[in-house]
């Protein structure tokens, strides 16, 4: 079998004793590397992909860009052209995965490069901002950041021991995206969850289960929200069960935990079956009750720990929420669906819990009602969120979409 090979991407003008010891690690381990350089520097050493390469994948020239000296568009070409080479080398099967070391910048360029291959492809980003805020670097993918704790200036006897582990985590990896996967034939079907869902998703997954069909569940916090998105895209899924759709409460009143204005477009574009359920919308997230903002002080908040505090949406807001919903289920290609529990919408929505307001869910349901086109069914069930004959109901609605006919009532 052929050694897989790994590119190890690096702006040698800077790095080059860095990306070496790299190189010769991960070829220890028996797995090839390409050398891939970004920087605007002359290199003291020729790599396999130069930065003239680079630059032109990007829509610019390495010349201009050392003449300008404008780091940040200098940055942002090579970005798009890491992203477009490994995506390209990725699909003609001339690397199996990356590595890459930086700074800010690096780490952008090398992130970027990472965010143009699949889910399971090796990714490992040695950066020296590893340990601040990385979203906007990982994204939705699956990257390993690796703190390098020191600056890099050379290999030093800190630094080698950090190096050292990236080499091996990644030659690893490489070794273990040759291996099939073991469970590629299961039938999947994508769910939303919340801890306040979670009983729901628990019943929904051993019905599934019993019709021979694999829960993945996707932890609504805006990052799970466009993960799932873009897995639908990539057409992983074969129907999915949105129970939990909290994260347009968080994108139209403003919480933290927003998965973005284009949420519930995938599967509506793609045709993919969905049952869409109302799960949390009852709640708007923000990191600790000092995260609230002045505006909402006065509103009702429930502390969930102590870096996170919830307050409930009013009937104006789900009333809105509600709106934003049709709109985006109206769009779809393929058969969706609505089921609206009555008796509450999440843990906390129940009589005598903290988030109990009738009057701000049935404005949910009413917009719905009023905005939802009659190709997207609309089932209102007087039961909660999280009964097991809600999730009951879900399963089978969804089975009825993808397998008309076979559908069996629980007992």
């Amino acid at each position: 079998m052929t050694s897989p090979v790994i590119a190890l991407i690096a702006s040698l003008d800077t790095k080059a004793a860095e990306a070496q010891f790299l190189r010769d690690r991960i070829r220890a381990a028996g797995v090839g590397v390409v050398l891939v350089d970004f920087g605007i520097g002359e290199a003291p050493a020729p790599a396999d992909v130069d930065a003239a390469k680079l630059a032109e994948l990007g829509g610019g020239v390495l010349e201009e860009l050392r003449y300008r000296r404008d780091r940040a568009s200098a940055i942002e070409v090579m970005m798009r052209g890491a992203a477009n080479w490994a995506s390209a080398a990725y699909a003609r099967g001339l690397i199996a995965g990356i590595i890459a070391i930086g700074g800010s910048g690096g780490t952008a360029v090398g992130a970027a490069a990472m965010r143009a291959l699949p889910i399971g492809a090796p990714k490992v980003m040695v950066s020296t901002v590893a340990s601040a805020d990385v979203r906007p670097y990982v994204d939705v993918k699956d990257i390993a950041m690796i703190n390098s704790v020191v600056d890099f200036a050379g290999v030093n006897p800190i630094s080698e021991l950090v190096l050292r582990n990236a080499a091996a985590a990644a030659a690893a990896m490489a070794l273990a995206s040759a291996e099939p996967v073991s469970s590629r034939s299961q039938r999947l079907v994508a769910a939303t969850q919340f801890g306040v869902t979670t009983p729901a998703v628990e019943h929904a997954r051993t019905f599934l289960a019993e019709k021979g069909l694999t829960l993945v569940p996707f932890h609504a916090t805006g990052v799970g929200g466009r993960a799932m998105e873009a897995l639908i895209v990539e057409g992983m899924f074969e129907a999915v069960l949105d129970l939990t759709t909290t994260e347009w409460a968080d994108e139209v009143v403003g919480g933290t935990l927003s998965a973005g204005p284009s949420r519930l477009e995938a599967a509506a574009k793609t045709g993919t079956p969905q049952i869409v359920v109302p799960g949390a919308l009852d709640i708007v997230n923000f990191f600790g009750e000092a995260g609230v903002p002045e505006q909402f002080r006065a509103r009702r908040i429930h502390r969930h720990n102590a870096n996170v505090a919830l307050m409930r949406t009013s009937p104006a807001e789900n009333a809105e929420i509600g709106r934003r919903i049709a709109e985006k289920l109206n769009a779809a290609v393929g058969p969706a669906a609505v089921l609206f529990p009555l008796r509450g919408v999440s843990a906390l929505d129940q009589e005598g819990c903290p988030f109990f307001d009738p009057e701000a869910d049935n404005a949910l349901l009413e917009a719905l009602r009023q905005n939802l086109k009659p190709a997207v069914a609309l089932r209102a069930l007087d039961l909660h969120l999280n009964d097991r004959d809600f999730a009951v109901a879900a399963v089978e609605a969804l089975i009825a979409m993808i397998e008309p006919g076979k559908v069996q009532a629980h007992a």
